[in-house]
């Protein structure tokens, strides 16, 4: 049986482009799930694809990033594939781990994929560096109402607050913290 993965990562985004491709791959089931994170452990509907695969089928995805984020990741999905006797296909990338070529071919590209997301990050980290040193930076401004966060808790509980206002507890906790602090001394 050849089994689809397809994945996006948040809810704006389409599946389309990758249901044509796996349907044209031929496959006979689908998972598909919009869900971003770097690590598989917390994608369902690709754990229920590695479940449902049985010895001699083939899990088809159409981006080596749609199915792992990073090296580990990747290791991981698939000798659990491997010990299941299922093979792995990435359409893009041309990767087929039935043969010893693919496995080499899956093993080299996603030790760049993952070098590429460190330099990203590293990136990112130099340049938040440099503009807090210009002073430039200081964080994300929150875009939370402290004013209605002060006026809400002055007669609801926390958890309340942050029903009505739909944001995290946390989130509440944090504003009544900058509220208190920025509070003139009593």
């Amino acid at each position: 049986m050849i089994i689809g993965y397809a994945r996006v990562s948040d809810s704006s985004q389409r599946l389309d482009v990758q249901r044509e491709a796996l349907a044209k791959a031929g496959i006979d089931k689908l998972f598909e799930e919009k869900k971003s994170g770097r690590s598989a452990d917390d994608r369902a509907e690709l754990q229920a694809a590695i479940s449902f695969a049985r010895s001699g089928d083939t899990i088809v995805v159409t981006k080596l990033d749609r199915f792992a984020r990073s090296v580990r990741d990747l290791h991981n999905l698939l000798a659990t594939l491997d010990e299941k006797g299922v093979g792995f296909r990435c359409l893009d990338q041309a990767i087929d781990t039935t043969s010893s070529t693919g496995r080499l071919t899956i093993a080299i590209l996603g030790a760049v994929a993952s070098f590429e997301i460190d330099i990203r990050a590293d990136r990112q980290r130099e340049g938040i560096r440099i503009a807090r040193e210009k002073g430039v930076y200081n964080g994300r401004k929150s875009t939370i109402d402290l004013d209605r966060v002060r006026e809400l808790s002055s007669r609801m509980k926390p958890p309340e607050v942050a029903a009505v206002m739909g944001i995290s507890r946390a989130s509440v906790y944090r504003s009544l913290s900058a509220i208190n602090a920025s509070a003139p001394p009593s």
